[in-house]
């Protein structure tokens, strides 16, 4: 093996010659031929130099090993080529006099100042004062402005997890996500999605598809060595330092970058990426649209389609979901699905997968395993996951969806089952409090607005990656559910407490009617101390705040979510019969629902899709994106199946009707009623704070400052639907009548 590691001399030809082990080289090929497949141009409009530009070309200062290998077009002005060293075949498009603008920018097409080994320059290129640039094609219309290197190796794999021709499993790259210790390491491939992660990294138990997969990446890809990189059309490329094994999409605009190697970087004119000042990325792939900046560090991860990563952020064997924004923290060995905000210095995520639409705040710290554990502790945390400033969480820990922390070291691990709920670390009476559906009751804008807010941020023109950004869906109603049936054990048990009976004589199913039925009485409940259980790895008490109030709004919840979804189905099929909505799903139950990626998906779904990938019925990534496409398309009416069934749970009863479902129509009404109005009043919180008022000096400057209330876009917006929704039940119950 040739030792890498030490100063070599090589014969003066060496510098363009043998690009490609000889042993690599088909019969009957060059080592041009893969460059010859890449290529956009044709062949036929190549010409060797005449004597008279090869001697302008002399005079202008330019030097190569052989004027017989490059090749020009019929538009080609050598008065715009100076003080260049050409090595090996270099070919050469149109050049005229003329500037190319890319904001402030102005530069003469042509090549000065460079040194080129082996390339394909497209028309209307700029290349001036890069000092080494080889084995690169590059289209039309490029600027290459003061780059120290742009090369290309010939087992350049672009990123991509793969083996090249004669390569060894240990240089294979590798993405240890949700697990530090590597238990749930998979391949990154440009086109990766969430799901195809998430998939992949957590049915580990699955040999077959853990193989399957393995090898549908690995043929993804050629494994011949000898492929150039590529430098899409319009793209710019100024003032930076290292770019190595790197493809760049057409219309990228790179500045300042100080190291992008072994990268693919997604771009085009509609979803331009742009890397800024001091970035270095390394291994790994940059979606389309993306921003980063201000020294941001990437290395061993995949970053998806509308992403910004900039101040200082590192990201390290992780994979970031589409529309998310990391800066100023750090990130390592996580799974991020789409729609993932972490701003602030000093947040550190390990060892996690957050399942998007989350939000953590400055000094939040999630997965520190300094506590003598080993490295293989996870943290789950599902849709609307908010640690709260300076929060401390250990592995290993689950939290429901809309789970939002208040400040605080929590010393133990936890599963946090309840959804929408608020945690604190009770430290002066040494207790973890929990208040469930905090955020309906409590903060309604907030809630309300998170739909709302998702949809308008999700810009991306390419939508591989399916989202449901609402926040009531299958999900997060069947965490509610599930929260419900606990809620009514807890009671239950704390009530038997307060009369010294004796709880383990009682059947489940006895202590949830019992509970259910005290659900009917706060005045008992409300006087309750009641206890949540394996929720916190500790002896001390876990409470539960709230536990009526909770109880309650957790089913208004359901049912404006069942209702809002039969309600629009029967408007758009035109069906005002509720009794033939019911018989089309008598019999079915609800399922367990899995959020993969993003995508909302059945386990049977799932199930079937890696069934189908083991059996060989899907077997390229392109076929599994779209087996998740077709899981999609039938997505709003099993959602439509889902909110019925999940309406027999309010009500108890499975065979309901025209009266029975005129009662959870009308309570949808006054439920979304108060959906309003709590949004109304928990935005009006902060104009009404008077302290929050005492750093104006008047009323005028307040509202000039944060605007009034009525003026709220939001506000009118919750308005107006409000007003449309109950339009729409008014009409359905007419029509019943």
């Amino acid at each position: 093996m040739v030792n890498d590691d030490k100063v070599r001399i090589l014969q003066y030809d060496r510098i363009y010659k043998n690009f490609i082990d000889t042993k690599f080289i088909p019969e009957g090929k060059d080592e041009y031929y893969l460059r010859n497949e890449q290529t956009a141009f044709p062949k036929e409009k190549w010409r060797h130099l005449r004597a008279d530009e090869i001697e302008r070309l002399v005079n202008n200062k330019n030097v190569a090993t052989n004027w017989d290998d490059i090749l020009v077009t019929d538009e080609f002005d050598p008065s715009m080529v100076k003080r260049n060293s050409f090595f090996g075949l270099v070919r050469i498009g149109r050049i005229k006099r003329e500037i190319l603008e890319y904001h402030d920018l102005r530069i003469p097409v042509g090549i000065t100042d460079s040194s080129i080994v082996s390339c394909d320059i497209g028309n209307d290129v700029a290349i001036h004062n890069v000092h080494y640039l080889a084995n690169y094609i590059i289209n039309d219309r490029c600027i290459l402005f003061n780059v120290n290197e742009i090369s290309t190796t010939d087992h350049s794999k672009f990123g991509n997890g793969i083996l090249k021709e004669g390569e060894d499993e240990d240089v294979r790259v590798w993405l240890e996500v949700m697990n530090e210790a590597g238990g749930r390491k998979i391949l990154p491939f440009d086109g990766m999605i969430t799901a195809d992660a998430y998939l992949w990294a957590k049915y580990v138990d699955d040999k077959q598809l853990q193989q399957r997969l393995f090898d549908i990446t690995q043929n993804s890809f050629d494994s011949r060595r000898g492929y150039y990189g590529t430098i899409g059309e319009s793209t710019v490329i100024k003032n930076s330092w290292i770019l190595k094994d790197a493809k760049i999409g057409p219309y990228t605009y790179i500045k300042g970058a100080s190291k992008l190697k072994n990268i693919t970087i997604n771009s085009s004119e509609e979803e331009p990426s742009q890397i800024g000042e001091g970035v270095i990325l390394v291994n790994g792939s940059v979606g389309y649209g993306c921003r980063i900046f201000y020294s941001a560090v990437a290395t061993r991860f995949v970053i998806g389609d509308k992403c910004n990563l900039k101040y200082g952020a590192r990201i390290i064997n992780s994979i970031l979901g589409d529309n998310s924004t990391i800066s100023c923290c750090e990130v390592l060995n996580n799974l991020i699905f789409p729609a993932h905000e972490q701003h602030h210095n000093n947040s550190f995520l390990i060892s996690a997968c957050i399942m998007g639409q989350s939000n953590m705040a400055a000094g939040a710290t999630l997965g520190s395993n300094h506590n003598s554990r080993a490295t293989d502790g996870e943290i789950v945390a599902s849709r609307g996951f908010w640690p709260g400033l300076c929060s401390s969480i250990k592995h290993s820990s689950r939290f429901a969806s809309f789970t939002l922390l208040s400040k605080g070291d929590y010393p133990c691990e936890m599963n946090i089952s309840l959804p929408f709920s608020l945690v604190n670390n009770n430290v002066s009476k040494d207790q973890l409090e929990i208040m469930p559906a905090y955020w309906w009751m409590y903060n309604m804008y907030a809630i309300a607005r998170n739909t709302s807010k998702y949809h308008k941020r999700d810009t991306r023109k390419r939508r591989i990656q399916n989202i449901e950004f609402e926040t009531l869906a299958p999900d997060t109603i069947e965490e509610i559910i599930a929260a419900c049936k606990m809620l009514e054990v807890w009671t239950a048990k704390a009530y038997l407490r307060s009369k010294n009976e004796d709880i383990d004589k009682y059947e489940y199913h006895e202590l949830r009617t019992l509970g259910r039925d005290l659900m009917t009485k706060p005045e008992i409940v409300n006087k309750l101390e009641i206890l949540g259980e394996n929720i916190e790895k500790s002896s001390r008490k876990v409470v539960i705040l709230k536990a009526y109030k909770a109880y309650h709004a957790y089913h208004d919840m359901i049912i404006i979510y069942a209702m809002d979804a039969i309600t629009k189905y029967m408007v758009n099929e035109n069906i005002f019969d509720n009794d033939s909505i019911y018989k089309e799903f008598n019999g079915l139950r609800r399922k367990v629902w899995i959020n993969l990626g993003g995508q909302m998906m059945t386990q049977e779904d799932v199930d079937q899709l890696r069934d189908d990938i083991n059996k060989g019925v899907l077997n390229s990534w392109e076929e599994i994106h779209n087996r998740y496409n077709e899981i999609w398309q039938r997505y709003p009416k099993d959602k439509i199946k889902h909110a019925c069934l999940s309406l027999y749970f309010v009500l108890q009863n499975k065979e309901i009707t025209k009266e029975m479902f005129k009662e959870p129509l009308l309570k949808s009404v006054n439920i979304q009623n108060y959906v309003c109005e709590e949004v109304y009043q928990s935005r009006k919180k902060d104009y009404d704070n008077k302290i929050r008022s005492c750093t104006f000096r008047n009323e005028e400057e307040k509202i000039a400052v944060v605007g009034n209330i009525d003026d709220n876009s939001f506000v009118k917006q919750i308005r107006k639907e409000t007003e449309e929704y109950n339009t729409r039940i008014n009409k359905i119950i007419s029509m019943i009548n």
